[in-house]
Formats: C-alpha cells, sequence, structure tokens
C-alpha cells in the first residue's frame, strides 16, 4: 500500500481533474459527514458495498487533511500512541478515561 501522505496528494489531484471542491473546508466536512452515514446504512443492511463506502470516508479524510495541510498517517500513529498511554476505568457501565 502507498503512504498515507502520496494518497493525500493523489486524493486531491483526483478532484482537481474532475472540477471537484478544493476549496470549501466546510462542503468538505459535510460531505464526508454524508459518506460515514451511508457507510453505516450499508453496515446496517448488511449491503456488500461496505467496504467500498468505509473507503469513500477514508477517501474524504485524506482529502481534507491535505487541504488542510496534515499528515493523517502521522497524526494517526501520534494518537494511538497517546491512546495507548491512557488509563480507562469503567464507572456505571462506560469506559471513561481517567488521570494516570
Amino acid at each position: 500500500m502507498r503512504d498515507l501522505k502520496v494518497l493525500q496528494k493523489e486524493v486531491i489531484q483526483n478532484k482537481i481533474n474532475h472540477g471537484f471542491n478544493t476549496t470549501d473546508i466546510n462542503f468538505e466536512f459535510c460531505l464526508a459527514y454524508g459518506e460515514l452515514g451511508e457507510a453505516y446504512m450499508a453496515y446496517l443492511k448488511k449491503k456488500d458495498d461496505l467496504g467500498e463506502e468505509l473507503a469513500d470516508v477514508a477517501i474524504y479524510l485524506l482529502g481534507i487533511s491535505e487541504l488542510l495541510g496534515f499528515d493523517l498517517g502521522k497524526e494517526i500513529e501520534n494518537k494511538m500512541l497517546k491512546n495507548s498511554k491512557r488509563v480507562y476505568k469503567e464507572i456505571n457501565g462506560v469506559m471513561q478515561k481517567v488521570e494516570a
């Protein structure tokens, strides 16, 4: 698989090639939200295209990251490391983050 930073650039180039939005970040978030809804409905209805719908969500996140100047791969790695060091405790049946 290609590096996420490379994929980010490819997502933007595809948008440019097809004349899609590359300036209105609010619109991109709305479209990403819509794609997440489609993925959820595919999950609920046990549709065969769930993987494709999840890919659409990821594509929008890659595009938004590139437009905003973030390296999504690096951000994911940093967040996963941060999450691995967190301490959680079940409180009233719900796992909640607590200070270590």
